[in-house]
């Protein structure tokens, strides 16, 4: 990408040598500068651009926030919500990062619906950007009495943190409501609404979080999230403006949509943006995800 970008700026440059010529004629001097001003606003993006890490401008890398989806495949893509994120916890505690669970939900035993975590530590996001995308498993379900081999995915986003300073909100662009915390099967766990929702009206993005027993601190973090997900739309915009080839979107969560595969018969982890494969499956849901990690960063700006 960073060769199709220096081409688009060698090109404004010698536009912006042409029309500074023009400059010296009386007649055409007002619109020159008015044309100028406007190639050199576009290089100046361009170059802002080439320098620019995916969704991170004002991220430091101290932390991101991590949410797991299931998507297609019933109770099975539950299950593998789950594995993904006993993979990303314990990955976690191999790189000593700080863990903090702030909204779960729950579809059974073992079975998450979606679960959203906070970590904290260094150099976070630069190891974890190449996970957002959909995951596609493909095992025999142990209820699965013929044999059969199943396909489900989960979608992952790794979000950075923004401070509020960096990202602000407009308070009137939102739509609050409070609700009772919700546990295993739909019980009501507090008798007082301390969950909220909070939805991004422009937008239609709902966010909510219930772990905390105060309204203020589940308002927070949810706000948290909120920051998060707006930003990393706003970035998506923003390079497809100039030019980027790829908006780092999560996806539907499509059994066709896929950035890499789990083939547990085959005992195989595929990468299929960089078209690379690994053994040891059950090491890497164990949490060993540095040699897959350290291919992605290799690969940079090819994925």
């Amino acid at each position: 990408m960073n060769d199709y970008l220096k081409k688009q700026i060698d090109e404004l440059e010698t536009k912006i040598a042409e029309v500074k010529k023009l400059l010296e004629d009386p007649s055409m001097a007002e619109l020159a500068q008015e044309e100028l001003k406007k190639l050199e606003e576009e290089k100046s993006t361009l170059e802002n651009t080439i320098n620019h890490k995916p969704q991170s401008s004002n991220h430091d890398g101290s932390a991101v926030i991590l949410e797991i989806r299931a998507a297609a495949g019933g109770e099975e893509a539950g299950l593998f919500a789950a594995d993904l994120y006993r993979m990303y916890t314990k990955y976690a505690s191999s790189q000593k990062w700080q863990v903090e669970e702030l909204d779960r939900n729950e579809g059974g035993i073992g079975n998450i619906k979606t679960v959203v975590v906070k970590i904290g530590g260094r150099n976070i996001y630069d190891k974890l950007k190449y996970e957002s995308g959909v995951h596609r498993v493909q095992r025999v379900p142990e209820t699965e009495a013929s044999g059969r081999i199943h396909t489900s995915t989960a979608t992952v986003a790794v979000l950075p943190e923004v401070a509020t300073a960096d990202f602000s909100i407009n308070p009137k662009d939102l739509e609050f409501e409070a609700f009772r915390s919700g546990g295993h099967g739909g019980q009501n766990v507090n008798k007082v609404s301390t969950a909220v929702r909070i939805k991004h009206i422009p937008s239609g993005i709902t966010v909510k979080a219930q772990t905390e027993r105060s309204q203020a601190q589940n308002r927070e973090i949810a706000m948290q999230i909120l920051r998060a997900k707006l930003y990393q739309m706003e970035e998506g915009k923003r390079q497809a403006e100039v030019g980027n080839l790829r908006a780092a979107q999560v996806g539907a969560g499509d059994r066709s949509e896929k950035i890499r595969t789990y083939n547990f018969p085959q005992d195989r982890v595929t990468d299929h943006r960089i078209n690379k494969s690994w053994h040891d499956l059950q090491g890497v849901i164990d949490g060993n995800l540095s040699k897959i990690i350290w291919a992605l960063q290799a690969s940079g700006d090819s994925i």
